[in-house]
């Protein structure tokens, strides 16, 4: 079984490379000449994606092969005090340099939107607010000219005292989501409303694939068996043409189990590869941890010497039995 390991958003070892650089809107509203403050909004949001480029050469120069990108690479993006701003216009060429490194390198990136972008939310204008949002993702992975099939990953969403009928509201609202849209999403279960078994449901019924975050699941679970619903959840992946993928992250400690931990516990990682082993031939594994792409180094590092670990290069290995 192939295994590549990713990071999310940020390198602990670039300086000065964040791809989350912002202006505030009081910031915004504080500029005297509102097209000079427009002029600035886009000079961030170039700074922003010129610096995933980096990142992306940094990863290159480690093997790293995965990658999500940071979800706040346009300032203000969609803010009602810039609704006319065409922010895609000035930003399409350094997409097109940063899509194009990606593809020669075989580079898998995705994005994992904000918690503010709710799809069972009863609320139309909630509804609306998360469908423009995933728009702007949807336009960024375009501009990159990067298929935007399964390349972002979202929460079921909120559990509104009722687990049951919000699951249903999901169902009922995906109807009004654009078929291009629907077809870039992927279901991950959360730490605090919907489990794996839940997330599971919604997205066989509606043809999305799962990302299982196995944290998540110690802390969240109807059912601590998630290996039974395991194949099942392969199988979410089957019209996809990229493998299937899981989030690995670690409890910081006993007291903040929800919160993640500076470093991956290797042998909470090697469990999991146990329990898969002879189900897929490949998985990408996203990890969410503080220290970045230093953990995923360490990773590497404390797995190397494990019977069942055969290195392929900085961020990639085999895993046999």
């Amino acid at each position: 079984m192939l295994v590549r390991l990713g990071y999310v958003a940020m390198s602990m070892n670039l300086q000065n490379a964040s791809p989350s650089k912002t202006m505030t809107v009081a910031q915004f509203l504080k500029q005297k000449d509102k097209e000079a403050a427009i002029r600035k909004l886009e000079q961030i949001a170039n700074t922003n994606i010129n610096n995933c480029l980096r990142l992306l050469k940094h990863n290159k120069a480690h093997n790293i092969e995965f990658f999500r990108l940071s979800s706040k690479l346009i300032p203000l993006a969609n803010h009602e005090e810039v609704a006319d701003w065409n922010y895609m216009n000035p930003i399409k060429e350094s997409l097109l340099l940063l899509g194009d490194f990606a593809r020669l390198n075989n580079m898998r990136i995705d994005f994992h939107p904000d918690h503010f972008v709710i799809l069972n939310s009863q609320d139309e204008e909630l509804l609306k607010s998360s469908i423009k949002t995933l728009k702007m993702h949807y336009q960024l992975l375009k501009a990159m000219k990067i298929k935007p099939e399964h390349r972002c990953v979202l929460h079921i969403g909120g559990g509104y005292d009722d687990k049951e009928r919000s699951l249903e509201q999901l169902i009922e609202n995906f109807s009004v989501i654009p078929a291009s849209i629907q077809k870039m999403l992927m279901f991950e279960n959360d730490d605090t409303t919907f489990t794996f078994d839940e997330t599971l449901f919604a997205s066989e019924k509606l043809g999305v694939p799962v990302v299982f975050d196995y944290h998540h699941h110690l802390v969240n679970h109807s059912s601590e068996d998630w290996v039974k619903n395991w194949g099942r959840a392969v199988d979410t992946w089957k019209t996809s043409s990229l493998p299937i993928k899981m989030h690995i992250s670690s409890p910081r400690d006993e007291k903040d189990i929800r919160a993640h931990a500076d470093f991956v516990d290797s042998k909470m990682f090697i469990t999991f590869l146990n329990e898969i082993y002879g189900s897929v031939n490949q998985i990408d594994c996203m990890i969410e941890a503080k220290q970045k792409d230093n953990a995923l180094f360490q990773l590497m590092e404390d797995i190397k010497n494990h019977p069942s670990i055969e290195i392929i290069n900085e961020a990639s290995f085999y895993f046999k039995r």
